[in-house]
């Protein structure tokens, strides 16, 4: 490598000069983009519009804070009157009952099951016994 004099300016490369166009027009559109941005604030502020979503948020807030106050009181209430407990415990023999409902159900399914085939075989007999009686008539 050869030592560069310092009075003469240094060789430019093309893709530097892109880079150097490139970092000048995105200085240009952050300052076009922040006097609109400026522009814009200020018409909102002017017009009252940042005012009114200012107080509708509000609104909303509080909204939302009665009303899980109000939600908080009646859980208390119906806590205090055992009202929850009761639902639970109800809500518990209901299940127990149903478990159990379920077993016998199962039981009488499975005897259906079992009896089945002997109940075939006698209806057949029956029948069968049945059709003699009446041809021999």
């Amino acid at each position: 490598m050869t030592p560069r004099n310092l009075t003469t300016p240094p060789k430019k490369h093309p893709d530097t000069e892109k880079t150097v166009k490139s970092v000048r027009s995105i200085a240009n559109s952050i300052r076009d983009a922040s006097s609109t941005m400026r522009d814009t604030v200020r018409t909102l502020r002017q017009s009252g519009a940042i005012d009114e979503i200012t107080q509708a948020f509000q609104e909303a807030v509080l909204a939302t804070r009665d009303t899980t106050k109000e939600i908080n009181e009646t859980a208390r209430d119906l806590k205090k009157r055992g009202i929850i407990r009761d639902t639970a415990s109800a809500i518990e023999d209901t299940t127990i009952t149903a478990r159990q409902t379920a077993r016998t159900v199962k039981g009488a399914a499975q005897e259906v099951k079992k009896s089945a085939p002997k109940r075939a075989k006698i209806l057949k007999k029956t029948a069968t016994t049945a059709k003699k009686k009446k041809s021999k008539r």
